[in-house]
């Protein structure tokens, strides 16, 4: 809904922000689309430039997808989406990461929350970013797997994971991508969702001490 758009605004960053559905654009243009070095356009990010159909939860704007998966299955997988309706598909356009960093350039972070797209949305890029997240649901844990293993096809990455909306890391220091991969393997423990971080490595080596809990 708009929040880490007006944090790294506040902070300086040039931000470009990517919404397809106009109830929830317009939002974020009343939030921070006066602010300076903020363009925000109408868009869907996929492997590929084109259309898609965008499937919207009106009651549940936040969990409207690309992902025909997570409107079939995620319901039977995870309970706390078995009251979520998605009445009504919608076309939108979709561009992808190196359409836009041919465009804007390469980002120092990326945030990467689409509801179950996430994985369509790293195959749309060629090439390392400094830094991402990407999002991870009890459920569908196959899509951040394949989400770390594109990762590593395209660079030497380092992650660690946040739990929900908390503002810390799971773990006390970054961990390898099979580290990782293991983590979301046995089930998250008890976080229903969160985001994976990852940034990219200078040549080094993978600690090999720490876990993450659960």
């Amino acid at each position: 809904m708009g929040d880490r758009a007006a944090a790294f605004s506040a902070l300086g960053a040039q931000v470009v922000a990517l919404e397809p559905q106009p109830e929830i654009r317009r939002w974020l243009v009343r939030l921070v689309g006066g602010r300076p070095g903020v363009t925000i356009r109408p868009e869907a990010v996929g492997s590929a430039p084109g259309t898609a159909r965008l499937a919207v939860s009106h009651r549940t704007p936040t969990v409207s997808s690309l992902a025909e998966r997570w409107t079939t299955a995620l319901p039977e997988a995870n309970p706390s989406f078995r009251q979520v309706r998605w009445e009504e598909t919608v076309e939108v356009s979709v561009t992808t990461l190196d359409a836009l960093i041919g465009t804007y350039g390469m980002p120092r972070f990326c945030k990467i929350d689409v509801e179950g797209f996430e994985a369509e949305v790293l195959a749309g890029l060629s090439r390392p970013l400094p830094g991402l997240s990407f999002e991870f649901v009890a459920g569908a844990l196959d899509v951040p797997i394949a989400c770390v293993r594109r990762l590593e096809a395209l660079g030497r990455y380092e992650l660690n994971a946040v739990r929900g909306e908390e503002r810390r890391f799971v773990s006390e220091r970054w961990l390898s991508p099979t580290e990782v991969v293991r983590w979301l393997e046995r089930g998250t423990g008890d976080a229903p969702s969160g985001d994976v971080y990852a940034r990219l490595l200078a040549p080094a080596s993978y600690p090999s001490d720490g876990r993450l809990d659960g």
